[in-house]
């Protein structure tokens, strides 16, 4: 009973902080929505590599779906926690190579050139990446886990609080991912 209730508590931590999350990224898409159309504002195409992005994202929060079926077969499941950790590094670096290639097109952040549109854009990738961050510590830490094997399909809390914070992180990233490609 004792662990149940501990094994909930940490789930309710975990939805409250996706919610800060969810209110902090509703503020700046807020301020995005409400700044656009006051004019100034350059229009520009998103570099490819924010695809490739949202596509190794997208794949490595599907593969997460495997993990509970691997466990309750008795299977490994460091080869997938390790892939979905590979993606995320991957994903970051196409975060880094798409910013590349906004400056080449003489999009910034700030400074002489700069404009709301590009500071924006620049905002709201890198508090989604900063986030990230927090979620590539946390398969960092089950990858390890996992490659002892101690997780088991009536032990993975940590395993699965990480899948659902990268689950998250994922449909956050598919949502900025439409605004600042259709709005």
């Amino acid at each position: 009973m004792g662990l149940t209730v501990e094994n909930n508590a940490k789930k309710q931590l975990l939805w409250i902080g996706m919610a800060a999350i969810i209110m902090f990224f509703a503020g700046l898409t807020s301020a995005y929505i409400v700044r656009k159309p006051e004019g100034n504002w350059i229009e520009f195409a998103l570099p490819n590599y924010f695809l490739v992005s949202t596509a190794i994202i997208v794949i490595s929060s599907l593969l997460l779906f495997f993990i509970k079926g691997r466990l309750k077969a008795n299977n490994s499941i460091f080869s997938l926690v390790f892939s979905v950790l590979i993606l995320g590094i991957l994903f970051s670096f196409f975060q880094f190579k798409g910013w590349e290639q906004l400056v080449d097109q003489g999009i910034y952040l700030t400074g002489a050139g700069s404009n709301a549109s590009g500071s924006f854009l620049y905002v709201l990738t890198l508090a989604h990446l900063v986030h990230l961050f927090g979620g590539l510590i946390a398969l960092a830490y089950v990858t390890v886990k996992s490659r002892l094997d101690a997780y088991t399909i009536n032990n993975c809390l940590g395993l699965e609080l990480t899948a659902i914070y990268w689950h998250f992180l994922a449909i956050l990233w598919l949502l900025l991912f439409l605004l600042l490609n259709f709005f």
